[in-house]
């Protein structure tokens, strides 16, 4: 799914050019980002493209799944995406400024290029969560453990912190054997 941006140019928001594809996008999530998504099905992706003040506007609507590590345990999770995306292309980085800082500008290089594909992948790793868990951690499955480590969640370590505060009575009385000695 690539265009040539002064092809798109010739489109207006009333009569705008739509498209609808499947795309096989696996071996690129693969190969750039082999570490965040273990599989990937197909995306469907459609969408407009039209000119507006001589930039191309593209409205995308994303929808597939991917099989993602557990943020938890590493063990394969389905994480259905559907999502939609409007981008801005333009033909200088003077053209750039007009839009705020909050929206997705891309400043087209010599090629006149606009690669959808390339975009649909990188916003389907930009839609992948910070925390991915299986629905067994979410259930509250036994947290993964090891040889001397185990992972725990926050309550648990905050349970733990608060009981090594706690100090034995016995040894209370400690604390203000040196007052002493530290006013001289």
């Amino acid at each position: 799914m690539k265009w040539y941006f002064r092809d798109l140019q010739k489109y207006s928001d009333t009569d705008p050019f739509t498209f609808n594809e499947n795309l096989q996008i696996k071996a690129d999530l693969l190969d750039r980002y082999a570490d965040e998504v273990i599989d990937a099905s197909d995306f469907q992706v459609e969408g407009t493209a039209f000119a507006d003040r001589g930039d191309v506007i593209i409205d995308t609507h994303i929808i597939g799944k991917l099989v993602v590590p557990s943020s938890r345990s590493l063990t394969p999770v389905d994480l259905p995406l559907d999502f939609t995306v409007e981008e801005f292309y333009v033909p200088s980085k003077a053209a750039e400024s007009r839009y705020g800082k909050d929206d997705v500008v891309f400043v087209l290089d010599e090629d006149d290029m606009v690669d959808m594909q390339r975009a649909v992948v990188d916003n389907v790793i930009l839609h992948i969560p910070m925390h991915v868990l299986s629905p067994e951690e979410l259930a509250g499955k036994e947290m993964p453990s090891g040889d001397d480590w185990d992972v725990m969640s926050v309550d648990d370590y905050s349970k733990q912190k608060a009981e090594l505060k706690t100090v034995d009575p016995r040894l209370a009385e400690l604390k203000n054997f040196f007052k002493n000695r530290d006013s001289r």
